[in-house]
């Protein structure tokens, strides 16, 4: 996602600042020794959404992209406001129903390809009600049986 930009709304969300930028405070005036070294905890949200008003999530419903790792059950996050390129995973509302697929797109057609030999790539020069609902940017799988 180097290079890419990203249309954001005016709202920037709560957070003014990020987990590394808040200080400790100490009643006694002098900051502890041991808290130049205190780690930070992980926050998903920094580090998984960038576009907070544009960003969802789903729940994978099928096996149509289980030969890349997207598996029932798994959760989608979804930025709305990405451009849709060649070869990017995408929600598609495809008459009416939406769809996780593969985008592709050759000179003369576009094509929404399942990750599983078991579904027929979808040519969408036969469709008309054809849109990218939004792009794929991660996918949480848990290993929990």
């Amino acid at each position: 996602m180097e290079g890419e930009n990203f249309y954001g709304a005016a709202y920037k969300g709560s957070k003014q600042y990020t987990q590394h930028e808040v200080k400790a405070a100490n009643a006694t005036g002098f900051g502890a020794a041991a808290d130049d070294y205190m780690e930070r905890g992980i926050d998903l949200n920094e580090q998984l959404i960038r576009n907070k008003p544009a960003t969802f999530f789903f729940r994978m419903k099928g096996d149509a992209m289980r030969d890349i790792g997207i598996f029932d059950g798994d959760i989608l996050i979804v930025d709305r406001s990405l451009k849709l390129i060649n070869g990017r995973i995408i929600i598609a509302i495809l008459n009416g129903e939406l769809l996780v697929r593969r985008f592709h797109k050759n000179f003369s057609a576009a094509f929404l390809i399942a990750e599983n030999s078991r579904y027929k790539n979808i040519n969408l020069t036969e469709f008309n009600d054809f849109a990218v609902w939004g792009v794929v940017t991660y996918v949480i799988h848990s290993l929990a049986v």
